[in-house]
């Protein structure tokens, strides 16, 4: 990550600067909500893969791809506070939520405003293609995530289902970004469909490596058994039930759905998971995915910003936290 940022350092904090700048309100109340939002952002791998993604194409980063990064971000950041409204959470990357600290009608509304800041970011300067490349990302979130609400209720989602659901509900705001990212610099409609694909499979591997912290495949001092918890299908889990005998299928399914909250069973199921290779098999189909990426990216010519981007394929994957 340090190599990367050293790469597009300067790009990275002027995109800060025009993202704070875009935040802005004439409302003391969202100023104060939206200072504490830019104060807790996290790694900002999107909008790197915007620049980046941009910088594939073009020299020096463009007004418009600036514009394309903080859409992103906007709409990102919406996403999330709307998200942790829909899921009662109290935290996000271990500080405070929006709805924690100002109840759920406000953060809602600050959902709202996020994204007609995008909107309006997008329109006020005629980014019709940028808007429209996350527009799509949008619904295709919207989607997944409602897929995934209602295969959840009950617990049959196989794993083609589960990459559809991934695919829409992750990878297509990575997608969006890459492609935005290379719009704004190319405005070729044959290189941004190659890295909407190419965005799409980071994004893949992406939530795979998250799905395999919930089984403590990496030492992180995150609690495992969340997404067991929260009775969410995750592949690990798919793969035992499909390789599971009946007897072991009706075992997991029962402590799923009616003993999601008892430490000892939820470990249990995870030690499951663990000794039917769900773990080395969902390993290799996020590896799968990440070298479909790679492929893609290896079309273009090789150099500093490829490599760059490559390093942060690899980050996505390699990652610890």
């Amino acid at each position: 990550m340090d190599d990367i940022k050293h790469l597009i350092g300067k790009e990275l904090q002027d995109f800060e600067n025009k993202f704070a700048d875009s935040v802005k309100s004439h409302v003391p109340l969202l100023d104060r909500i939206m200072h504490y939002i830019v104060k807790r952002k996290g790694k900002q791998i999107r909008p790197m893969f915007v620049l980046l993604s941009a910088r594939l194409f073009s020299e020096e980063i463009q007004e418009s791809t600036y514009r394309a990064a903080a859409l992103v971000e906007l709409l990102h950041t919406a996403t999330l506070v709307h998200d942790d409204v829909v899921d009662d959470a109290n935290q996000r990357r271990g500080l405070f939520s929006i709805n924690a600290l100002w109840k759920n009608k406000i953060a809602v509304l600050v959902g709202d405003y996020l994204l007609s800041k995008g909107l309006l970011l997008s329109l006020n300067n005629n980014d019709f293609r940028s808007l429209q490349i996350l527009s799509e990302a949008v619904k295709e979130m919207s989607e997944g995530e409602l897929m995934q609400i209602e295969k959840t209720r009950k617990l049959n989602i196989t794993e083609a289902v589960y990459f559809e659901i991934i695919r829409r509900k992750t990878a297509s705001l990575l997608a969006s970004a890459c492609a935005a990212g290379a719009w704004s610099a190319s405005n070729d409609e044959n290189s941004t469909e190659q890295m909407r694909l190419f965005g799409e499979k980071v994004g893949v591997a992406f939530q795979i490596k998250d799905d395999l912290f919930d089984y403590g495949a990496a030492k992180i001092g995150k609690p495992t058994g969340i997404d067991i918890r929260e009775k969410k299908m995750t592949l690990p889990l798919i793969y035992t039930l499909e390789h599971a005998t009946p007897e072991i299928r009706r075992k997991i399914i029962n402590i799923v759905k009616n003993h999601n909250t008892d430490k000892d069973r939820v470990e249990e199921v995870i030690q499951l998971v663990k000794s039917s290779g769900g773990i080395d098999y969902t390993k290799q189909k996020m590896l799968a995915y990440r070298d479909e990426a790679l492929t893609i990216l290896h079309r273009f010519p090789e150099n500093e910003i490829r490599n760059g981007l490559e390093s942060l394929v690899r980050f996505t994957t390699d990652r610890t936290f």
